[in-house]
């Protein structure tokens, strides 16, 4: 498993040259390809944090027009998909204050309204008692433990990535993930 995950590293890094080699000779089409390679990750991604395909559609938007605004100033002191995770989580995590500002209400009334946008979408199979669930519980997990959860169970990535993500540190991000994980088991048991 090893060995696919670091031909897949090695295959995106490529990628990565590739679509910043383009950019720089033709940003249409460099974008073009950036867009075809980081479209479906990002969005599913941001769709797990704001849960509603609506919601999910305009940060995704917003993010991909903060990315071709700032492309020419990506320094690669990251991966590129590693700076654009960084955009989306900022989005995500901006509409999600916004909304608490505008209405003044607790991060706890957020969550409760993202669990009943979820109980109200098609995002999941409601046929399924345990995949409903599973997202509930994801869905009351304190911010970081969310984001650690995602980033690392569907994203798939490293911590060291997610430590760049997210600005913190390894170890910091492996308890949030414990933390979560042990939450998560807990919920389904207990509901």
């Amino acid at each position: 498993m090893r060995s696919n995950r670091q031909s897949s590293e090695k295959e995106s890094m490529i990628n990565e040259n590739k679509i910043r080699e383009t950019c720089a000779s033709n940003r249409g089409r460099g974008f073009k390809m950036l867009m075809d390679v980081f479209q479906e990750p990002i969005y599913n991604y941001i769709r797990r944090l704001v849960v509603s395909h609506e919601d999910a559609e305009d940060v995704l938007q917003e993010v991909f027009i903060r990315v071709f605004r700032h492309l020419d100033q990506f320094r690669s002191e990251s991966s590129l998909s590693t700076w654009i995770y960084q955009i989306a989580t900022n989005e995500s995590l901006r509409l999600l204050n916004d909304r608490k500002e505008e209405r003044n209400v607790a991060s706890e009334e957020i969550q409760e309204e993202l669990i009943n946008k979820l109980q109200a979408s098609d995002y999941i199979d409601y046929e399924n008692e345990l995949a409903v669930k599973f997202q509930e519980a994801i869905l009351s997990l304190p911010e970081k433990q969310r984001l650690v959860f995602n980033l690392r169970y569907y994203d798939e990535l490293e911590y060291e990535e997610i430590a760049r993500i997210l600005d913190s540190k390894v170890e910091t991000l492996k308890v949030n993930y414990h933390y979560a994980k042990e939450k998560i088991k807990e919920y389904i048991l207990n509901r």
